[in-house]
């Protein structure tokens, strides 16, 4: 058996790809989430994933978003390596409060300005293929770095939500605002 592939966009960047979700993913993915400062602030629960099925479960959600909505989250590798290194891309599951492009990166790759990086191409690619106003980001208030990648974004913070039982920040990116400046 294999997880369906499917004929979806690739971006590629300096440094990365952020394409569909392949079989391979999996096991980097779960090990992504394993990792408690990842899963504090991207699982439902905030807690880290510890099994095969739970992580497979996460997957073929990422998977399953663009198979219902035709785009979603990105799993995003290393050019050079071809290691798998986070997920960053759309997200409006139903009740989701607007249009994110969301980001999280594997431990091991952090501080090398891939979140920025690959949340440049797919705020691009998201503008290019969705006639939407703003795109938002999710961020819980405790989440410094990723406070840190909106910024750089260009994002400005918005209004309080609540997000998994808990209050976050609701950052912005306009259309409008979205220049080339952003993009450098």
């Amino acid at each position: 058996m294999r997880l369906a592939q499917l004929d979806g966009p690739m971006i590629e960047t300096p440094r990365l790809i952020l394409r569909q979700w392949r079989r391979d993913d999996i096991a980097p993915y779960t090990a992504m989430l394993a990792d408690p400062a990842t899963a504090r602030f991207i699982t439902v629960d905030g807690k880290p994933v510890d099994d095969e099925m739970t992580g497979w479960r996460h997957t073929v959600v990422m998977a399953g978003h663009w198979a219902i909505h035709g785009a979603g989250m990105f799993a995003v590798e290393e050019r050079e390596s071809g290691t798998f290194v986070g997920r960053v891309g759309p997200w409006f599951p139903p009740g989701w409060p607007d249009f994110e492009v969301g980001w999280a990166i594997a431990k091991d790759a952090r501080g090398k300005g891939y979140a920025s990086e690959a949340a440049r191409a797919a705020i691009d690619w998201a503008f290019a293929h969705f006639e939407i106003a703003q795109v938002i980001h999710c961020i819980d208030r405790e989440n410094l770095a990723s406070q840190g990648v909106a910024r750089r974004l260009g994002a400005a913070r918005g209004r309080e939500i609540e997000l998994f039982g808990h209050i976050a920040d609701m950052w912005v990116t306009t259309r409008e605002a979205w220049t080339p400046r952003n993009k450098a």
